[in-house]
């Protein structure tokens, strides 16, 4: 424990993330220079305010699109993020199964499945390096409880048409990834794996190519009907789309909305040729766990390993990291877990720790929409699945605001709504007690027993989840 302490101190940790501090910070685009009009304004250049522009002018070459960014294209969790495309029903198909319909939830999990090959087809087509793979989603078990739950969440994932998932015993696990203690694994062919920043680089400039609009540095302070308001001018625009995510809560009528959950990650220095021979990964799958506080993970394309987790889950008063700072604990909490995962790789110094804030309803559902009548948009609370999901909200707006009837304007999470978030301090406390419960649940499920924790089952309860 004090040699992961006395290694954590030196670790680079922020400026943004490593993804970003990989290929460069980017330089800055110019600030709205006052007043303007647009046909639609765009507020947030992360994926989902990238996807919308960049859809909207493939369908529509014609429209003025203007996209309104408080820092610069991909700060937030879109520069940030772990770089898994995958197909998760953020909130649950059986959530959609209740409100709408069996096929209505198939239709769903089906257009994501598609999304994930959308993305991937884009990024072709737009020759962008983004480092991408399609290797699938592996998930493992570690202890008993873990490896019930896979099980039960195996059987139940199949009963699904497009879930397509594959049962791994442990030998056969351990041939794709060495992972210490793994008593079983699934896999899921519907996954890549991408680098995060290049991704945003790559659709920002494809945007602009295609004559978009944005503007960094240019914080929006309150949008309105036909609106975006910034200290630098006003944006007039017959439609206004939020697409702010886990920043949302910096907007003062939206602050309740969705709650900025912290989410944290570390990058190792590459590993040698004689370390990944033991760890093997030659597929590049995406790595998680079922852990109740998961973990997730890649292998990078220049031989590293990227490994995250949940950190500090929230800052009192919905607040919002800066730069990507993360605390010493969750590095040394992460880089344990990581050395647990891959012994192999003890001696691999830790290179960089960020953060990133993901938006998080309380029904903890994604969400995209457009009132007509006022022509204001949204779409988010990817609840940290959004790098596949934010296309498909790109797409579906771009459909309503063009009045376009496709399959996807009818998908059942268009136009859902959540209650908001408490006041506080109950919004703190509740997060704080739902994360300790998990983390209880997960040191009493490594003692053994094939259960779920009872701490566990209690803290889904009052999460909503």
């Amino acid at each position: 424990m004090n040699r992961v302490h006395e290694e954590s101190v030196g670790v680079r940790n922020g400026d943004v993330s490593f993804w970003w501090s990989q290929i460069g910070l980017p330089t800055p685009r110019t600030a709205l220079p006052g007043d303007t009009e647009a046909d639609v304004c765009i507020v947030g250049a992360g994926y989902t305010g990238l996807w919308t522009a960049y859809y909207l002018k493939r369908l529509d070459p014609s429209l003025r699109v203007v996209v309104l960014e408080a820092r610069f294209a991909g700060y937030g969790a879109s520069g940030r993020n772990g770089g898994w495309v995958a197909n998760t029903v953020t909130g649950g198909r059986d959530r959609y199964e209740r409100s709408h319909g069996r096929q209505a939830a198939i239709d769903h999990q089906r257009a994501l499945n598609d999304t994930v090959d959308e993305v991937l087809a884009v990024i072709a087509a737009e020759g962008i390096d983004a480092d991408s793979v399609k290797s699938g989603e592996f998930r493992v078990a570690r202890t008993p409880a873990q490896r019930a739950r896979l099980e039960a969440d195996f059987h139940r994932e199949r009963s699904w048409p497009g879930t397509d998932l594959v049962e791994l015993d442990p030998a056969e696990a351990s041939r794709r990834i060495k992972v210490e203690g793994a008593l079983a694994a699934v896999w899921d062919p519907h996954c890549a794996r991408i680098h995060p920043a290049k991704l945003a680089r790559g659709l920002a400039a494809a945007v602009e190519a295609l004559g978009v609009r944005i503007y960094e540095n240019t914080p929006v302070h309150e949008i309105t009907p036909g609106h975006a308001r910034t200290e630098q001018g006003t944006v007039r625009a017959a439609h206004v789309v939020r697409a702010t995510e886990g920043f949302t809560a910096n907007l003062a009528a939206e602050h309740r909305t969705w709650l900025p959950m912290n989410s944290s990650m570390i990058a190792t220095a590459p590993l040698p040729p004689a370390v990944w021979e033991q760890i093997g990964w030659d597929g590049y799958e995406t790595l998680g766990d079922v852990a109740h506080v998961y973990m997730y993970a890649q292998r990078t394309a220049d031989g590293r390993i990227a490994f995250g987790g949940r950190g500090v889950p929230y800052r009192y008063g919905s607040h919002v990291d800066t730069d990507g700072r993360t605390q010493t604990r969750t590095i040394e909490g992460l880089t344990r877990l990581l050395r647990e995962f891959f012994p192999a790789a003890a001696d691999v110094p830790i290179d960089h720790a960020w953060a990133g804030v993901l938006g998080v309803p309380r029904d903890w559902a994604a969400t995209v929409g457009l009132d007509r009548r006022t022509g204001l948009g949204w779409a988010g609370g990817y609840v940290g699945t959004g790098v596949a999901a934010t296309n498909l909200a790109g797409r579906t707006l771009a459909d309503l605001i063009l009045e376009r009837d496709t399959d996807i304007v009818r998908l059942p999470w268009v136009g859902h709504t959540a209650r908001r978030w408490e006041i506080e301090p109950l919004r703190w406390t509740a997060v704080q007690a739902i994360y300790a419960a998990y983390r209880f649940a997960d040191l009493r499920e490594a003692r053994g027993g094939e259960k779920t924790a009872f701490a566990a089952r209690v803290a889904n309860l009052i999460a909503g989840r």
